[in-house]
Order: C-alpha cells, then structure tokens, then sequence
C-alpha cells in the first residue's frame, strides 16, 4: 500500500473537505511535491465531478489529462445523497476494482482522496466510509471547521478513528466560508488542538484560510 495515498473525510458533508482538498493539493505541489486529487465518489452530477472543478479552480491549475481520462472521477452517480443511494437509484453498483487511484499514484508523488460527506457516510448498505479507510490502510486528513456543533462532531469522529486504528496524519481547520463573529471559531480552534496535542500527539493541526489569504 502507497502511503502518499491519502484519504480525505469530514465532519459532514458542510465541511469543505473540496475547499481544503483543492487548498492542500495547491500547497503541496508549490512546495514541490507532485499531487493531484481525486473525488473517490461523486454523487449530484452527470458525467463529470463539480468537486474536482473546484479543485482545479483553487490549484489554479486547468484540467489535467488525468481529469480528461476519468481518473481523477471514476465514480459518478445522478442523485445528490450519500453514495449507497445515489447509486441504487441510478441502478449501478460502485465499482471498487477500477484501480483509478493506484494508476493517479504511479503518475504522482501524492494523491488526495476526498470522500463523500462524513467518515459513517455509508458506501453500500454492508460497507461504511471509515471502514473502507480502516480496510485499505489510507492515513486520514480531517477536515473540520469552527460552526457551531463542531466540536462534538470531531470528538465523535475522533474516537471512531482511534477505534478503528486508523492513522490520523492531519486535522484540517477550515477557516472558509468567512464568519464575522469568530468567538465560537477561535474557541473551537483551541479546544480541538488542545485535544489532539492530548490524544493524538503525532497528528498535525492545519489551517485552511479564507479564500484570497
């Protein structure tokens, strides 16, 4: 298994795991590490991801061959819900054996991963979003925000990752979209890094800032 392979999830599907993903892809490859990204299943759209035209956007990067090819979206379905849905009412499984990801990680130095909504978001009726992490071995890249209810969705995420002994590399904290009143954002900010300093030690803590910043 190829640990520049790296899982995006969220909190729930408000998160701005796109934002972040699109944010961190942008960063690593200014610092020189080759990545690219790919939505692992797209639900909502016909024939081409919204997610990874937000990704490029923010890259600032145009659509690569590996977009042109369907490798970067291998995975479509009509219906906007979580993906055991979407693709029941579409009459077509998801076909986990399309290899997309393990041909974007022969290309590149790291591939982000993003998933659909939240890590219990299930992927078919026996197979949950954090036990298809925990089964291939990806590390996890968080993404969280200041709303409020954050807190309790992360700790509640965090403790079903520590259960399932994934490795949590990053906690991404999402600054975007833009809030005036940032004292439940500040306060949030603090008390997750508190947590994450206590209880997963080696875990890194990122933000993610507004656009334009």
């Amino acid at each position: 298994m190829n640990t520049d392979i790296y899982f995006i999830s969220g909190i729930d599907t408000d998160a701005g795991k796109s934002y972040a993903t699109g944010y961190l892809a942008r960063e690593w490859n200014k610092n020189g590490k080759r990545t690219i990204t790919q939505k692992f299943i797209q639900t909502g759209n016909v024939g081409h991801s919204e997610d990874i035209d937000l990704h490029r956007r923010i890259m600032e990067i145009p659509f690569t061959r590996e977009d042109q090819e369907g490798l970067t979206m291998p995975e479509i379905f009509s219906y906007p819900a979580s993906p055991h849905l979407a693709s029941r009412l579409d009459h077509r499984p998801i076909d986990f054996d399309k290899h997309a990801t393990e041909v974007l990680s022969e290309r590149y130095d790291c591939v982000l991963l993003e998933g659909a909504g939240g890590l219990m978001v299930p992927l078919t009726t026996e197979l949950l979003t954090i036990e298809y992490i925990a089964q291939e071995k990806y590390p996890l890249i968080f993404v969280t925000s200041g709303k409020l209810g954050s807190i309790n969705h992360t700790l509640l995420s965090l403790e079903a990752i520590q259960k399932r002994d994934i490795v949590l590399d990053t906690v991404l904290y999402n600054l975007y979209p833009t809030v005036e009143d940032k004292t439940i954002q500040d306060d949030t900010m603090e008390f997750i890094r508190a947590w994450l300093e206590k209880y997963f030690p080696e875990t890194k803590f990122l933000l993610v800032p507004e656009i334009g910043k």
